[in-house]
């Protein structure tokens, strides 16, 4: 069985209402009002209350930061995100959520993902509401994440930059190749913070497979709307189930005879920090007995054009081929377990049999490492140990762990 979560968007979606759906369908308030502490952003309060938009009572949620300087740029998001108290996984999904808000601005302002600016008090919403949203999944144990169609309103809004259309331009560039409609409402129902949570975090917007509903939970918008109930209903259900998961994916090559190893190591690091699934190089022989290098990325389909355009740009290649393939995916979570020498994230697979394989995330197991000073070999072992013994009865007859650390991310 594996834990996902169906987002309703019958009005839209945004990262306050993401908050709380979240908070009404079981994760703890207290959990979300202790966030800015573990941010590290003073003066951050944040109230959840009950309301009513139409038929629904409904949780809502306000986050009120106090007003500092003008702006900040993706890097200082970035050195936030990197020192907060938060899970590895966290941090670095909400990296990734807040590259895409950036690489979006960027595209509608004609400039670099660098030089891209964040309003204070915006920002300050946005990395409560990303920050949030990833560890109250994370909470719930939520493994696959699902969406309905976007509704995106109409009409225009006030932004810093004037009167702008609805949906708001940056909104347009991060939902490509995601459903939409236009409605039902003359008003903005989709945020760029709503629609970044959701790019990065919906892999198959097809919907979801057959569930075992366990909870709901009703998310109320800023406004009431006469026409409809404002609200974001989240449904947490148990996948039918174990074995693997199919869904499609954009698989991208490219050969190159002509890149220097620099290069090629530089794109491949730019492809897994934009968001790519996977990004390999092979050895091959090209036409006129060339040495080369065969470039394979696997992405979510609605980011193979981004993706790209990112290959083009930073390699000397004139075409990427495009194809949609279908993966078989088992069913996996995250889950955190204590060493003697501090917290480590595994993985967690879910096998056909019915049985449980785990793995060392890397990057937590190397970030404990630089902090204690012991190889990561030992802290690997040590967290499949603790993992083991936190199973019920000893765990050896339906549980088998992968000691070496796991890069990937998908």
């Amino acid at each position: 069985m594996s834990r996902i979560a169906y987002f309703d968007c019958f009005s839209g979606v945004s990262g306050d209402m993401t908050l709380a759906a979240l908070v009404s369908a079981g994760w703890p308030a207290e959990a979300l009002t202790g966030l800015p502490g573990r941010l590290h952003l003073p003066d951050v309060d944040i109230e959840v209350r009950t309301v009513r938009r139409g038929a629904f009572a409904a949780r809502q949620v306000e986050v009120r930061p106090a007003a500092q300087k003008a702006h900040r740029h993706l890097h200082h998001i970035e050195a936030i995100l990197a020192a907060a108290d938060l899970p590895v996984g966290v941090t670095e999904r909400a990296r990734a959520v807040f590259r895409r808000l950036a690489e979006a601005e960027a595209q509608v302002h004609g400039t670099t993902v660098q030089k891209v600016h964040f309003h204070e008090v915006g920002a300050v919403d946005a990395i409560v509401d990303i920050a949030g949203a990833l560890l109250g999944l994370v909470d719930l144990g939520i493994e696959q994440v699902y969406a309905s169609t976007l509704p995106l309103g109409g009409g225009t809004v006030m932004s810093e930059h004037g009167r702008i259309p609805v949906p708001a331009p940056a909104t347009v560039q991060l939902l490509k190749g995601v459903p939409v409609r236009l409605g039902p409402v003359e008003a903005e129902l989709v945020t760029p913070t709503g629609a970044a949570l959701l790019a990065e975090l919906v892999a198959d917007w097809s919907g979801p497979p057959d569930y075992r509903l366990l909870a709901s939970g009703i998310g109320a918008g800023s406004r009431d709307f006469p026409e409809h109930a404002n609200v974001l209903r989240l449904l947490i259900g148990e996948a039918s189930g174990s074995g693997p998961a199919r869904r499609e994916v954009a698989v991208l090559e490219t050969s190159l005879d002509d890149a220097t190893p620099q290069v090629l190591a530089d794109l491949n690091s730019r492809l897994l920090a934009a968001g790519a699934l996977d990004a390999m190089l092979a050895p091959v022989i090209m036409k006129k007995g060339r040495p080369g290098n065969l470039l394979v990325v696997i992405s979510e389909v609605h980011d193979a054009e981004r993706l790209a355009q990112l290959v083009q740009q930073h390699s000397p290649t004139l075409g990427v081929r495009a194809r949609i393939e279908t993966r078989l995916e088992l069913p996996r979570k995250l889950v955190r377990v204590g060493t003697t020498l501090g917290e480590v994230e595994l993985k967690v697979a879910t096998l056909p049999d019915g049985s449980e394989r785990a793995q060392p995330e890397f990057e937590s197991v190397r970030a404990l490492s630089m902090l204690t000073g012991r190889p990561i070999g030992e802290i690997a072992e040590l967290a499949v140990a603790a993992w083991r013994a936190d199973r019920p009865g000893d765990g050896a007859e339906n549980a088998s762990a992968v000691p070496s650390p796991s890069k990937k991310t998908d």
